[in-house]
């Protein structure tokens, strides 16, 4: 064997590199969200109203609090049975975004390159939010 490393140590490190992206990128975003709402409008070229304002920072709240949770899970054990609704929460809404942000830029290819990365960056989250989702964080590989 050319590595020394335990699979369950090789698996718990994915999930808590998983967490740990997924939470330093949610927590980003819900800052932001929270605290530069005009700024982001503005960026984006969207015209300024106050329900829109209001709702992008209870969708910053609610960003932020999905990072915080995540950031506090990070060394925890997730999969399988174990931690299953935080791995399904995270899994339905990176999924379900995922396939917006995909939607969004095949029937637009001229949008924004920001929202062409987050499409990806979600894509990848939902994938790897699936492999938890369905893996036992525990479970040994059999290679010989």
């Amino acid at each position: 064997m050319l590595l020394d490393i335990h699979p369950k140590t090789i698996k718990k490190m994915n999930t808590k590199i998983l967490m740990t992206t997924s939470a330093l990128l949610q927590g980003s975003a819900g800052l932001a969200l929270t605290f530069l709402p005009d700024e982001l409008l503005s960026l984006a070229g969207i015209e300024y109203s106050v329900p829109l304002l209001l709702i992008l920072q209870v969708l910053g709240a609610l960003y932020f609090a999905f990072g915080m949770l995540n950031w506090m899970m990070k060394t925890g054990r997730i999969g399988g049975i174990y931690n299953r609704p935080i791995a399904v929460a995270n899994c339905a809404h990176f999924s379900i975004a995922g396939l917006a942000l995909i939607k969004a830029v095949l029937s637009e290819p001229g949008l924004p390159i920001l929202i062409w990365v987050a499409a990806v960056g979600y894509t990848l989250l939902a994938i790897g939010y699936s492999i938890v989702l369905f893996r036992h964080p525990l479970a040994v590989s059999k290679t010989t």
